[in-house]
């Protein structure tokens, strides 16, 4: 028997804020979070100088300090989104919450970049200086979903995603399916990311670095490349039948869920697999292509990735299917990015207004024919909406979420 898993609480903290009406009123009014980021300019052969902080984040005063010290910032963030999403599932007080009804899933690309840094002074200059009991759990690859459980006493099964850009929507997905198969009556799940030279380093390519407001451009002609963003999002999700029980408000529904691998190349996508992890999304949710009415893309802004993703969806899901980027507005979170757009997708199904695409003005004619949300965006009345996420390593996943 499967049990069917609904959206009762979420929160997050971006680069636009943290409420979701503050966030529209931005994404209405085609603005971005990307800036010039003037603390990385020490930094000589970093070509890029643009990021999407969150510069308003501050610890809260009431986390106990001791709690605190196995934290670096991904794990704040990822704590302070859960703390958002538990209040808004009204559960911040539930014994469910503390009682093993409750696990956790949780990614990121990886941990905090300062312990990083001690251990590395450590390996080139023999220094112990700055390192402590807690530093390696703070860089660790699962300390967003190892923080989570340990603050809020989840007692549940716990699921660490560290998968890069796929973090946060496997760990949605993993969530999915162990409430669906009873192994969970309620999960918190979602991604999380820090903002780093590294990450810079490693993922961005966008150099329009006197004019961060348009970069980046998924799908458009002129991009040069991905931004990188900060941020987290937690939604919590439950069991239907335990969540009426408790008189809980519900978001949205989850219906279906896929993930698979390219099994080709560790940085070229390939739209055959992106297809079908689509398709095994459908066939989970026992949809036709027809039912989805919107698609939330992950559309980075790379060369390669916008064509192979614009296929692949246009294939299986038709040349009139609407599709837009949020990374336009946020950069690319890595792994917070596919919590972070779930989050977003579900409040505009829930409003009926689907952001467009900014900066994308003249579409690649390498892409393929699709309907991409521009301008003011769409007002559009609609039962599923898919959300899809592509990472290094050639991890795909795809979301399906049906209207409350």
């Amino acid at each position: 028997m499967t049990r069917r898993v609904v959206v009762t609480g979420m929160g997050g903290i971006t680069a636009l804020g943290e409420r979701w009406e503050a966030i529209e009123r931005v994404l209405r009014s085609g603005r971005n979070g990307v800036r010039r980021m003037a603390e990385w300019e020490r930094y000589e052969s970093l070509h890029t100088r643009l990021g999407a902080p969150v510069d308003d984040f501050k610890t809260p005063a009431h986390y106990p300090r001791k709690q605190i010290r196995s934290m670096g910032r991904v794990a704040l963030l990822a704590v302070r989104a859960t703390e958002m999403a538990l209040a808004d599932a009204g559960l911040d007080e539930d014994a469910s919450v503390r009682d093993g009804r409750m696990g956790v899933a949780y990614g990121s690309s990886a941990g905090s970049v300062a312990p990083v840094q001690v251990f590395g002074n450590m390996l080139a200059t023999g220094s112990m200086e700055g390192v402590t009991s807690t530093s390696y759990i703070q860089m660790m690859p699962h300390t967003t979903a190892v923080n989570v459980g340990l603050y809020f006493q989840l007692k549940g099964r716990i699921v660490p995603t560290s998968s890069a850009c796929t973090s946060g929507s496997q760990a949605l997905g993993y969530a999915y399916e162990s409430i669906r198969y009873g192994k969970q009556a309620l999960m918190a799940a979602g991604g999380a990311e820090e903002l780093s030279a590294p990450g810079a380093a490693i993922f961005a390519t966008s150099t329009r670095n006197d004019e961060p407001g348009a970069t980046p451009r998924p799908f458009d002609r002129d991009r040069d490349g991905l931004v990188v963003g900060e941020g987290a999002a937690t939604l919590v999700l439950e069991e239907r039948e335990h969540a009426l029980a408790r008189g809980a408000r519900i978001h949205a529904e989850i219906v279906g869920f896929a993930t698979n691998s390219d099994g080709a190349h560790v940085t070229e996508p390939a739209a055959r697999t992106m297809a079908r992890v689509m398709e095994l999304a459908l066939e989970d949710a026992r949809l036709p292509p027809s039912a989805i009415g919107y698609v939330s893309a992950h559309g980075t802004a790379t060369p390669t990735g916008d064509v192979a993703e614009s296929h692949a969806t246009c294939k299986v899901l038709g040349p009139k299917i609407p599709i837009s980027s949020m990374k336009s507005y946020l950069g690319h979170t890595l792994g917070a990015c596919g919590a972070i757009e779930a989050w977003w997708g579900i409040e505009m199904l829930k409003a009926g207004w689907f952001a467009p695409t900014i900066n994308l003005r003249s579409v690649d004619s390498a892409c393929a024919e699709a309907d991409y949300l521009t301008g003011e965006g769409r007002a559009m009345d609609l039962e599923y909406f898919m959300s899809n996420n592509f990472a290094f390593g050639g991890v795909n996943t795809s979301l399906i979420f049906k209207k409350i």
